[in-house]
């Protein structure tokens, strides 16, 4: 599996890295459907995906990744340096790891495999280089956040060491979402 960011063309998204990303976005049709935010989750547009990309990279620090296997594009990251929204939370515990306007911690905003890739360990892999990447950059920890409803992201989450810190609307549609960090410095 190779990753690559992927960057703007004389500042657009390249036109047929957005057609495969809409179809990557399409084969998550129960994702897409739960999330909410496009128009029809069973046929996402180029046109939609490069919305909601520019979005995300209009973020400093904000990158977007794409995995590929044997040429095919079979998952993507986005990634934060910095959460960019207010960050209240309530935390399942009153602990000191809960999420604040002064949060240190990148995030991952965003990582989906291909519907028939899944289970391939794809996710994993992308998962680790994100991880490692921050690891390299000092990070002492990365959080996600899942959508309340998304038990397949949950599980995917935890299985990778991923704990809740807490419970907060997400940062795109204020969905309630739960937030979970991973401790990058004892790894």
């Amino acid at each position: 599996m190779i990753v690559e960011p992927l960057g703007p063309t004389d500042g657009d998204l390249p036109g047929p890295v957005l057609t495969e990303l809409a179809a990557l976005y399409t084969s998550d049709h129960a994702f897409q459907q739960l999330s909410g935010e496009f128009s029809n989750p069973g046929a996402v547009r180029p046109e939609e995906v490069a919305a909601s990309l520019a979005d995300d990279l209009a973020h400093p620090g904000a990158e977007v990744l794409l995995a590929r296997s044997m040429g095919r594009l079979v998952a993507v990251a986005v990634t934060l340096e910095h959460h960019p929204g207010p960050l209240r939370t309530t935390a399942p515990d009153p602990a000191p790891d809960s999420v604040s306007a002064s949060d240190p911690d990148p995030w991952i905003a965003l990582l989906m495999v291909h519907g028939e890739r899944r289970r391939a360990g794809y996710g994993r892999r992308l998962a680790d280089v994100v991880e490692q990447r921050f690891r390299d950059a000092g990070r002492a920890g990365v959080r996600a956040e899942v959508l309340e409803g998304n038990a397949m992201g949950l599980a995917f989450w935890t299985a990778l060491g991923y704990e809740e810190t807490g419970r907060r609307p997400d940062r795109r549609l204020g969905r309630p979402a739960v937030v979970l960090r991973k401790d990058l410095s004892g790894t």
